[in-house]
């Protein structure tokens, strides 16, 4: 069934029995990995998480339906987490809605779906499945967003706190969410005993912890800008920013920008692609520009790049920060040899 998010914040933390997958589409797939946190705190501390991505799917159909009837190790609560899930993972699904016991939910993360796609049209028809679009917000919704997230911790938004808190955190929703939690806990607000957030307290706590300096990042990266995007990083290495944020941010930004650019080989134009809930009201002309420059081969390659970098910064002994830059460069320096 199709849910929008008031329905599917309730049904995760709610971890409910009748709803075996909860698959969170779209671009924003920071908003997604944080939707998915709440199944996590709602199965508890001690619940067993498998994570899975559809590479696996795709190579073992049957092992998701599987893992959905298994029993944790020590008979605790279990379940499953599936990154990077994409149409290749439509049979997989298809066995676990369809599988005669299921008793372990799946939460499934899938930036790269459409939502014209099979498999959003499967989690859509079943009764036992949910399907969230997971797109950045437009200019009219992220004082929203950003005051019903601080809501949910006991925070009343005052003034322009709310608009404050979404640009500090550059659209992020992840980002937003880990900054209203620190500033409820400054205030030590909670639901049961809200408190009233406003600019001295973002002052006191609520630094802009680099999300505007990241943010610069990639848009340099994404511009082909390597002597902005060094100095850039070098900001961020001084200030003590993990690398990591920082490539999950250009992944982002390489697949709208690939997401976009299929629309447009199907005779969509720049302009009115641009206009759509993919893109952060304050990176539409940056969006443009980049879409002009970029072609789909190119995008395809630099996101496989990114992600294969993050993957190795998160293995042992690595040279996590230099891994990191040398990704970010290599983005920018694509753009430069296709002008």
């Amino acid at each position: 069934m199709k849910v929008n998010p008031n329905q599917i914040r309730q049904a995760l933390d709610s971890a409910n029995a009748t709803i075996r997958l909860y698959l969170l589409h779209g671009p924003d797939e920071s908003g997604a990995r944080d939707l998915a946190l709440r199944l996590g705190r709602a199965m508890g501390p001690e619940a067993e998480r498998i994570d899975l991505d559809g590479a696996a799917l795709k190579g073992d159909v049957g092992r998701l339906a599987a893992e959905a009837a298994s029993l944790s190790l020590f008979g605790g609560a279990r379940y499953i987490r599936v990154t990077s899930l994409g149409e290749e993972s439509h049979d997989a699904l298809a066995l676990l809605l369809s599988a005669e016991r299921a008793g372990n939910p799946v939460v499934a993360i899938a930036p790269s779906l459409k939502a014209s796609g099979k498999v959003v049209k499967l989690a859509i028809a079943a009764a036992n499945a949910m399907s969230f679009g997971c797109y950045l917000p437009e200019a009219a919704d992220a004082d929203r967003l950003a005051a019903a997230i601080a809501s949910e911790h006991g925070l009343r938004t005052t003034g322009g706190t709310a608009g404050r808190l979404f640009a500090a955190a550059g659209g992020d929703r992840a980002i937003l969410t880990r900054e209203i939690e620190k500033l409820a806990l400054y205030l030590d607000a909670a639901p049961e005993r809200p408190a009233t957030l406003d600019d001295q307290a973002i002052d006191a706590v609520g630094a802009d912890v680099g999300d505007a300096e990241m943010g610069r990042a990639i848009e340099a990266a994404i511009a082909g800008d390597p002597a902005t995007l060094g100095h850039e990083l070098a900001r961020l290495a001084e200030a003590g920013i993990s690398p990591i944020p920082v490539l999950r941010g250009l992944v982002r930004r390489l697949m709208t920008l690939a997401e976009l650019q299929a629309d447009i080989a199907g005779g969509a134009s720049i302009a009115s692609v641009i206009e759509g809930p993919r893109v952060f009201f304050k990176e539409k002309a940056s969006t443009g520009r980049a879409l002009r420059q970029w072609n789909a081969v190119k995008l395809s390659g630099a996101i496989d790049h990114v992600r294969q970098a993050e993957r190795a910064i998160m293995s042992a002994a690595t040279a996590g920060p230099v891994l990191a830059e040398a990704a970010c460069i290599a983005v920018a320096r694509a753009v430069q040899r296709q002008r």
